[in-house]
């Protein structure tokens, strides 16, 4: 059969609105994904849905399709995203009133079961589902199909089952899709953007990735034509790395093996990703729960010019007392961070100015709100020379909470329910397997002594790309050239990495080694407290992580920095 062209349009609930028409007038399609959902996300539906039940889903894909479901039909792309939130039925629903609206006959199905019952104080708790519904619903002829929680992954690997006729037991061509849907769902970090090495291109608009899916599973990730950004080994190598861990990528409908991805460039702005081996999925499906947290409050001081670390000192001794004083009770968690922003001898006012964060939380809105505006502002004109705040708190905010659990499949029934409305059993994988870590393989070997080291920012010779999962942060690093390989292997070990990265000491770190990627990937363990929705840390969702780790400096050989091809663009 011919080869599957599957466009993305967007990476996550607020990216580009007009990528969806970009993308369906850019070049040929057979089939549109959206990814709109995220961890953070399912906390935002969840709470407009307690305002009003009628919603839960993302409403820009509603703004969207308005204005391009008629080019989607008259050009015969199928259009599949996981938009439908907390409130699948909800969308195809309101999707069909905008086909009657707009006079464009389109065939709409959906995808359920993702909703697991709450219990506690959930908020929202759903299941990750696999890409088998998505492929019932195309069979059926849908020319939409909206879902609820599935993975990001799914909404290619669904689509590719449908076009190839894949079974279960095609576990190889699934781990391919899998990997290829990895790379399209944050969109255009495939193509430049959020790129280690973004100075030696134009990414000032890239375009939307498009992965070419042939019968074996294979793909050729790529972009329209004309379109900004770049796809390069590099590009691909960064997303496939992102929110990752080990060898083994567990899913619900496949588990795909990492450690046999192999990237080729296949021309420009195309890269072959072929080799991928699949395993049987997991018995145990992954679910998120969301909760209310607690409440939070925040103030941050300007501190400027003169003895920084002694202004500090003092505002936080004052503010802690006041914490202190009769009548008042101290927040439950209180977090105090100096970031040094100034400069000596500076040119600007801001230039000469640092920044003292806190950080209040508690499960008592009072505790964040009168007891801490109180405490710092009543400061104003009897602490440091110079004080102010960038603004003054309010009353607190609510803060959300990610926690992933587990649950067997026996408990979850997903049902894809067809554009006339009949309600389809989706069965599950035809075999699971318990999932087990893999062996590190063997290292390289490593360069000979003796060719002399330079002092510099790990970033002359390695990307990364970091990102969140929970509380947890992973930190992909890679290289160009097999000799930079050689000498990345054996230097950067855990201890390596936790000693550049103070920040990770005292946390579990783990690090995997991905030979055929030339990379190696870190997970330090709750290094981002509860999560992106908690805003525990300056940086919630670990984003520049790896950035961080490029500035640091080490000692690198200079036969690693002299060879051809190794250094930053």
């Amino acid at each position: 059969m011919r080869t599957l062209r599957v466009g993305n349009a967007s990476g996550f609930y607020g990216d580009r609105f007009g990528a969806m028409r970009e993308m369906l007038t850019g070049g040929r399609l057979d089939v549109l994904t959206g990814d709109y959902l995220a961890e953070l996300t399912m906390l935002i539906l969840g709470r407009d849905r307690l305002k009003d039940p009628r919603t839960g889903y993302a409403r820009t894909f509603l703004r969207q399709l308005e204005e391009c479901l008629g080019e989607a039909h008259d050009r015969g792309v199928r259009i599949v995203s996981n938009a439908g939130g907390l409130n699948p039925a909800g969308l195809a629903c309101a999707v069909r009133e905008l086909s009657e609206r707009v006079g464009v006959p389109v065939r709409v199905a959906h995808v359920e079961g993702d909703a697991l019952p709450l219990t506690d104080d959930a908020l929202t708790a759903n299941v990750y589902l696999g890409g088998a519904g998505i492929s019932e619903c195309l069979r059926s002829g849908a020319d939409v199909v909206v879902t609820g929680r599935v993975t990001d992954a799914a909404l290619v690997t669904g689509p590719a089952a449908w076009h190839f006729g894949w079974q279960p037991d095609d576990l190889d061509r699934l781990a391919g899709a899998v990997v290829a849907g990895h790379v399209l769902e944050c969109g255009t970090q495939a193509t430049g953007g959020n790129y280690s090495f973004f100075t030696g291109h134009d990414v000032r608009h890239p375009g939307f990735p498009v992965a070419e899916i042939g019968a074996d599973g294979s793909a050729v990730i790529t972009k329209h034509d004309g379109t900004g950004g770049t796809v390069d080994i590099g590009t691909v190598t960064a997303q496939l790395l992102y929110e990752t861990a080990g060898a083994r990528y567990a899913g619900p409908d496949v588990t795909a093996r990492l450690d046999t991805v192999r990237l080729t460039q296949d021309g420009p702005d195309r890269v072959r990703i072929s080799g991928v081996r699949g395993e049987a999925p997991p018995a145990v499906l992954k679910a998120g729960v969301t909760r209310i947290g607690g409440w939070r409050n925040e103030v941050v001081f300007v501190l400027t010019g003169l003895d920084i670390e002694a202004k500090a000192a003092l505002v936080r001794e004052q503010v802690e007392d006041a914490f202190g004083a009769a009548g008042t009770s101290r927040p439950a968690g209180v977090r105090w961070d100096l970031v040094r922003t100034d400069h000596a001898d500076a040119e600007t006012e801001e230039c000469a100015s640092a920044l003292l964060r806190l950080v209040v939380r508690d499960s008592d809105q009072e505790a964040v709100g009168r007891v801490v505006s109180g405490a710092a502002i009543e400061l104003a004109l009897a602490s440091y020379p110079g004080f102010h705040v960038t603004a003054p708190p309010g009353k607190g905010t609510p803060y959300g909470v990610f926690d992933a659990v587990y649950v067997e499949r026996e408990a979850v029934e997903q049902l894809a329910v067809l554009p006339d409305g009949e309600r389809v059993v989706v069965p599950g994988p035809s075999r699971t397997a318990e999932l087990s870590a893999v062996g590190e393989p063997p290292l390289p070997e490593p360069l000979p002594a003796g060719s002399g080291v330079r002092r510099v920012p790990l970033g002359r010779v390695a990307g990364a790309r970091s990102g969140d999962k929970g509380g947890d942060v992973n930190v992909g690093v890679w290289v160009r050239t097999d000799t930079a390989w050689r000498w990345l292997a054996h230097a950067l070990t855990v201890a390596r990495f936790q000693e550049l990265l103070p920040e990770t000491r005292g946390l579990v770190v783990t690090r995997h080694v991905l030979p055929n990627l030339r990379a190696l990937n870190f997970v330090v363990e709750g290094l981002l407290g509860e999560g992106v929705a908690a805003q525990e840390r300056f940086d919630a969702q670990g984003k520049g992580v790896g950035e961080w780790l490029r500035s640091r400096l080490l000692d690198v050989p200079a036969e690693v920095l002299d060879a051809p091809g190794s250094l930053r663009r």
